[in-house]
């Protein structure tokens, strides 16, 4: 009597189509929640249709979004930094101070995206070479790099950059569509194929989801997470270029407040603020959510500390509406038994 082989059994992938199953989930809910605010803004101004005022409405995310997309995979594998804005500080101060010193628009942008390279490089060390936690670094970093651009500038301002800085920040690549909103797209896309497309991406996620099993499974855990803070201080750089080119000076106060929107920005994307799970597609509609409503405040001249008080409505509204709907399906399920 012959026994026939059995066929293999396949393990599904847990990341293949992971795009395709969220856009069903959370990030629909994303997108009629966009076209809502975008109906919405329709029809609360009279304005807000004009191609160019659309434009100006890209200026109000692209920044923030261009250093979540790099943050997104920091939370994912279970870490975070809260240093972000600072290293666009004094990414933006060490550019500022290169200008003073004659540097052209190329080098520029060379000092902004090493200086967060380094910047993140130190935040890297301490979380993955001392053990250290990361939010507890990173608020530490935070008051260092912000402090470091205190000291260097004090009360006064860098402003005589090269004329063709500006570009980065006030240029467009056609039409409406600014030079923020290109590079935006084609690191959104970069970090789509990074995290959903690659083995990267994939111990990014086991790592989030359990961090020993990752190790024990031959994962360079602490190699992974240098890389991705080494990444998310690039970001925080190549922001710094964009903010500072946009605004034509540096301040030591510049990008205050934008890791909390960042922040912000990820968990409205459906990232678990724990760790695991989370998508590129649903930090781009995230980011696109959250430039619509703070220009659509503007156009309605509702004050900044409003919006403050929204965005910070906004961040504990999407971590406690996951929770709370886990504890009422639990309860149904035991009441079910």
């Amino acid at each position: 009597m012959s026994i026939a082989n059995p066929t293999p059994r396949q393990i599904p992938d847990r990341l293949k189509g992971l795009p395709e199953r969220a856009l069903k989930s959370w990030e629909t809910l994303l997108v009629v929640v966009m076209v809502a605010i975008f109906t919405i803004n329709s029809f609360a101004s009279p304005y807000f249709l004009d191609p160019w005022n659309l434009s100006d409405a890209t200026f109000n995310f692209t920044e923030k979004a261009l250093v979540a997309l790099a943050l997104a995979l920091v939370i994912i594998a279970g870490e975070i930094d809260l240093s972000v804005a600072s290293i666009i500080a004094i990414s933006s101060t060490m550019m500022g101070m290169a200008a003073s010193h004659g540097a052209g628009a190329p080098e520029l942008v060379l000092v902004g995206m090493g200086t967060g390279l380094v910047c993140g490089a130190i935040n890297g060390w301490l979380v993955t070479g001392l053990g250290l936690p990361s939010i507890v670094v990173t608020i530490g970093t935070m008051s260092l790099f912000r402090g470091l651009a205190y000291i260097i500038l004090g009360d006064k301002a860098y402003t005589q950059y090269p004329d063709g800085f500006a570009y980065f920040g006030q240029g467009y690549v056609w039409w409406v569509f600014s030079f923020e909103l290109a590079l935006f797209a084609v690191m959104a896309v970069l970090f789509y194929i990074l995290l959903h497309r690659t083995s990267f991406g994939r111990v990014t996620y086991a790592i989030g989801n359990n961090p020993v099993a990752a190790l024990f499974s031959g994962v360079k855990v602490a190699r992974v997470k240098f890389i991705l803070f080494l990444l998310t201080g690039l970001m925080s750089g190549i922001a710094a270029v964009c903010l500072t080119s946009r605004l034509g000076s540096t301040r030591p106060s510049i990008a205050t407040g934008l890791e909390l929107e960042a922040v912000t920005m990820v968990v409205l994307a459906g990232v678990n603020i724990n760790g695991g799970s989370g998508t590129v597609p649903g930090i781009v509609l995230a980011a696109i959510i959250m430039g619509l409503v703070t220009f659509g405040f503007g156009l309605l001249n509702v004050p900044g500390i409003v919006m403050s008080i929204f965005i910070g409505l906004l961040l504990i509204l999407v971590i406690a509406v996951p929770v709370i709907a886990g504890r009422i399906g639990q309860r149904r399920k035991a009441q079910a038994h």
